[in-house]
């Protein structure tokens, strides 16, 4: 009886073993939160961007075709220019982008700080806030166009004088906000100067300096040796 017992449970040896090897799955590789992510965002990514770049492509052609353009006449610091442009660009761009004359800046892009100011036809205006198409056939001045002969305008010395330029940034629209108004206004009192410049900002604060400024550049062009009165000049 032993004998026939061994023999059968050395016959069912090799079913119990392989009855144990199948029971026992391979060891699962573990996937970090990192790499998971990873795979997942990047999936995500190339199957959300390559529609959309399909879609865009021929967008962009045709609105590009499709914008309205004029042939526009205008004089720019005293030189005419005959320019096509697009109807929707702003005269800041026209001026730094197309014409090169970086001067004039872009500082908020909505018409409150003033960094953009230029004269059009004498009067100073935010040209950010103003269509190219508008200037046809009007005269425009920017802050390049205020030095003559290699020399400084009487302003622009002032300025410097009176230490009215801080950071900079803001200097170019002072300047031409200041320029219309001692046109309109030769000798204009530091009230008159206060509301004269009121649409332009300073976040450096340095509002009295320029106040100073304007009215010693009015004083010296009033005066017949061109210079102020605190530098010995005479009415």
């Amino acid at each position: 009886m032993k004998s026939d017992k061994s023999k059968i449970l050395v016959s069912l040896a090799p079913t119990a073993l392989q009855y144990s090897s199948m029971s026992k799955s391979k060891p699962k590789k573990k996937i970090s939160r990192r790499k998971f992510l990873k795979g997942t965002g990047a999936a995500l990514a190339v199957a959300t961007a390559a529609p959309k770049i399909e879609a865009q492509t021929p967008a962009a052609g045709v609105a590009a075709d499709a914008v309205p353009r004029s042939m526009i006449r205008v004089t720019v610091n005293e030189t005419e220019r005959r320019i096509e442009v697009e109807d929707r660009w702003t005269l800041v761009e026209l001026l730094r982008d197309h014409l090169g004359l970086t001067g004039t800046k872009i500082g908020c892009d909505r018409g409150e700080c003033g960094a953009c100011t230029v004269l059009l036809d004498g009067k100073p205006v935010y040209s950010c806030s103003n269509l190219a198409v508008w200037a046809d056939g009007r005269s425009v001045e920017t802050v390049e166009g205020l030095a003559q002969n290699g020399g400084l305008d009487p302003l622009q010395q002032a300025f410097i004088d009176h230490d009215a330029p801080q950071c900079g940034f803001c200097t170019s629209g002072q300047l031409m906000s200041a320029k219309g108004l001692l046109t309109r206004n030769p000798q204009p009192s530091a009230d008159d100067v206060r509301a004269g410049m009121t649409g332009n900002l300073c976040r450096c604060a340095g509002y009295n300096h320029y106040v100073e400024a304007v009215l010693a550049a009015a004083t010296r062009s009033a005066s017949p040796t061109g210079r102020s009165l605190k530098e010995g000049g005479s009415r």
